[in-house]
Formats: C-alpha cells, sequence, structure tokens
C-alpha cells in the first residue's frame, strides 16, 4: 500500500457536502484532488471550485469526463453520446496524497453496461472517507452506505458530518456502526478560500490514515 494518504471522499447522497469536504481534507493534505466524472454545471465544475478555494499545496487534476446534463452519469453520458469505459477511470499516477471525490452516493450508475461508481472503488482500493448530513432519512442512508461497503470489504476511515452536532443520531450511527466522527464541518452561508483553509487547519491528518484492527 502507499506510503501517502490517499482517499476516496463518498457521500451518503447528493448536495450534503463532498466537494466542500473534498477540498477541505486535499488542503489539509496538500494533496491532488481528483473528481473523474463531473455532470452538469460545467461553467463552474467541482474541480474548479475547489481550484479557487485551495492554494498551491494542493494540486487540481482535470475531469476523465465532463457532461452536459446534471443527472447520474450513465444518462449523461448518453445524451451526451458519450461512452464511459471503465479503462478510462484509471487512478491517476500521482507521487503523493490524494483525494478522489465521488460522484452522488455509492451506487451511482456509471454507464448502461451496469457500471456503479462503487465497483471503481474497489477496483481503486482506496480507504475511504463517508460524508453525512442530518435529515430525516439520514440515519437510514448512512447505515445502508456503511453496512454495503463493510460487506464488500471496503476500508473505512470514518464519517465527517456536515452541519450542526446531532448528538442522538451521531451516537446511534457511531455506536451501530463502530465507525469514529473523522470531523466535523460547519454550515457556512458563503464557502469560499478562507472557510476551506480556516476548517483545514482544524483538520487531524493523522485520522486519515488506515490502520487494521
Amino acid at each position: 500500500m502507499s506510503k501517502h494518504q490517499q482517499i476516496i471522499v463518498t457521500g451518503i447522497g447528493t448536495d450534503i457536502g463532498k466537494t466542500v469536504v473534498s477540498a477541505i481534507l486535499a488542503q489539509a493534505l496538500k494533496a491532488f484532488y481528483w473528481k473523474p466524472i463531473q455532470a452538469g454545471e460545467l461553467e463552474n465544475t467541482d474541480t474548479m471550485k475547489v481550484n479557487g478555494w485551495t492554494d498551491q499545496n494542493v494540486t487540481v487534476l482535470p475531469e476523465a469526463f465532463r457532461l452536459e446534463s446534471a443527472i447520474s452519469p450513465h444518462a449523461a453520458a448518453a445524451i451526451d453520446g458519450v461512452q464511459i469505459a471503465r479503462e478510462s477511470l484509471r487512478l491517476p499516477e500521482i507521487n503523493g496524497n490524494l483525494v478522489v471525490e465521488g460522484a452522488g452516493g455509492i451506487l451511482v450508475p456509471v454507464n448502461h453496461s451496469g457500471l456503479l461508481l462503487v465497483e471503481l472503488f474497489e477496483e481503486w482500493n482506496l480507504p475511504i472517507v463517508i460524508v453525512s448530513r442530518h435529515y430525516v432519512g439520514s440515519i437510514n442512508h448512512t447505515l445502508l452506505t456503511v453496512n454495503y461497503l463493510k460487506n464488500k470489504g471496503f476500508k473505512i476511515l470514518g464519517i465527517v458530518f456536515v452541519g450542526d452536532e446531532n448528538v442522538p443520531s451521531e451516537t446511534f450511527i457511531c455506536s451501530t456502526t463502530g465507525l469514529e466522527i473523522l470531523a466535523r464541518i460547519p454550515l457556512t452561508d458563503r464557502v469560499d478560500a478562507s472557510f476551506i483553509q480556516s476548517q483545514a487547519k482544524l483538520i487531524s491528518t493523522e485520522k486519515f490514515v488506515f490502520t487494521e484492527n
């Protein structure tokens, strides 16, 4: 296994803060950042946002695919007439720390051949950070995500919670899964470089190293 801290950031669903968390972790780890597939918002992609939020210690890599429609990659690719093949989504060969940001949840379909995002995660074989955010149903979504990954034998570092602390929910999730809270990222009205870099200074980077139990 690489001596570098190379991780995948995935979420329990969409719009929960994966990109913000990925940017903060990339900044804290002084890492390369890679989002393999961008679907929609091509005028202001997640890659562009991370590039604007982080400093020279972060190297932002280009996406493998940029798709016009803000929908599932398999459907967006079909609209654009693009074929997304597994071999086109190999991990970048870099010498350093790496933060890979997924798209949506773990079972997002990547192409019409049945390839799921989680199958790429399996191939990449990196420890996973799960991003969760409190809303009605989020306990269910978090446990489903954790249990699926555990049943498949993935290495899970822990959970990053976005938003205010919710003790009953977090206690139940952590006691049920055995995972720890890696960090808490507050909600803000304005995400900018100052916010990302100030939050990065609060990250305990030692928590983002996978060790066998």
